[in-house]
């Protein structure tokens, strides 16, 4: 589990494909000495487990076809830069909201608006009845993970909202890199998840 407060960014070394996983070494000077085998990393918001490290703070990383499929990190090049958060310690503040790490869709950068220092982030995802039904969808001051942030929803319609980007954030996670046409990774809140099942029970 994670919060969605980005620890810093990693970047990313070498690309190797094997069958259908890729796997991702990724540098992280924050992470020199600090990383573990089996231990969870979110990358843009990805839930992935550490294979393998050095004490020079690189790592490697798995992602398989079904997440390939469903994030952006398929998209990854050498040289790019990925946002990284480590798991929650139980007896830490939980800052941003709840993120499991499981993105559930892409979503494409279609505005950025200068607001005397800050930025307006616009971003579209496609929908359906379906992914309604599953509590996918934003609502207006409800939370959303763009890439791994934890961000605060505004002006939502049917399939896109903004998100209101701070310069620390923009100058320390890759939002810093977004523009219209970059697409990243999304993942819904899981409580309006859990309440769009309930209602489904009933």
């Amino acid at each position: 589990m994670f919060s969605g407060i980005v620890e810093a960014t990693a970047r990313v070394v070498a690309i190797k494909k094997d069958r259908d996983n890729i796997d991702f070494t990724l540098e992280c000077p924050l992470y020199k000495g600090e990383l573990h085998v089996d231990q969870s990393v979110a990358h843009n918001g990805v839930c992935l487990t550490v294979v393998q490290h050095d004490e020079a703070g690189r790592y490697v990383v798995t992602a398989m076809d079904e997440t390939l499929k469903r994030s952006n990190l398929g998209l990854l090049k050498e040289g790019g830069e990925v946002n990284v958060e480590r798991s929650m310690k139980m007896d830490g503040r939980l800052d941003g909201h709840i993120v499991q790490g499981h993105v559930d869709t892409t979503a494409v950068c279609i505005g950025k608006e200068d607001a005397d220092g800050s930025f307006i982030f616009t971003f579209r995802y496609e929908t359906d009845k379906e992914m309604i039904r599953r509590g996918y969808f934003t609502v207006d001051k409800g939370s959303v993970t763009v890439n791994g942030v934890s961000l605060t929803v505004c002006r939502p319609t049917a399939d896109t909202f903004s998100v209101c980007i701070i310069p620390y954030t923009f100058e320390h996670t890759n939002f810093h890199a977004i523009e219209p046409g970059t697409v990243v990774n999304l993942e819904f809140d899981i409580l309006g998840k859990y309440l769009c099942r309930l209602q489904e029970l009933k």
